[in-house]
């Protein structure tokens, strides 16, 4: 992420709230909140540009299983790149490793890495896989997301407790089906 200017950020965010009329200047509970906003996008809802995916996959260790290692219901909230509204909910990793395998708090930094900045649903999914086939040499990955996406249900037509699921795989599974079923059918069994 390039250079942060929070006072600017925080101006103009109350620039915004007064243009849309809200009353900055009446309303105590909005003095300061062009700063407590920003300071929370930067602080928490966008760490994930200052993290590395390589980096977060570095770290490993060798092991002859070649087994599905699946991390299920990994929290997460993510902020869509076209409202500036959360989307909250669980992502499901799983992979066939490779020569390497990383602990399972590595996975859910790799989570945090993807689903805390300005990203597509679809595409988290996708960049997780990949990461861990490219960084970790995993032979095989695939990635469900599971989100309740704000941006829907909380405008337009609202469809209350509607999810969207999203799925990606990579590296073998991209193209084996019965590597997708385990995966698939493993969630399901849980």
């Amino acid at each position: 992420m390039s250079a942060i200017d929070r006072a600017s950020a925080a101006q103009h965010l109350e620039a915004f709230l007064r243009a849309i009329g809200a009353p900055v200047e009446l309303d105590p509970e909005l003095r300061g909140t062009g700063a407590r906003v920003t300071d929370a996008w930067v602080d928490e809802l966008l760490v994930g540009y200052a993290a590395d995916p390589a980096h977060i996959l570095a770290e490993g260790t060798e092991s002859s299983s070649k087994g599905l290692v699946l991390l299920a219901d990994v929290p997460a909230t993510t902020m869509c790149p076209h409202h500036l509204l959360p989307a909250s909910g669980r992502v499901h990793v799983g992979y066939w490793p490779g020569p390497r395998v990383v602990g399972f708090g590595a996975i859910a930094r790799l989570v945090e890495c993807h689903t805390r900045r300005l990203a597509l649903q679809e595409d988290i999914a996708r960049a997780i896989a990949d990461a861990l086939v490219e960084h970790l040499g995993a032979e095989s990955a695939g990635v469900v997301v599971d989100l309740v996406p704000s941006c829907l249900t909380a405008r337009g037509e609202r469809p209350h407790g509607a999810h969207a699921i999203t799925t990606s795989f990579a590296g073998r599974a991209a193209s084996e089906p019965a590597l997708r079923q385990e995966l698939l059918l493993s969630l399901r069994a849980r």
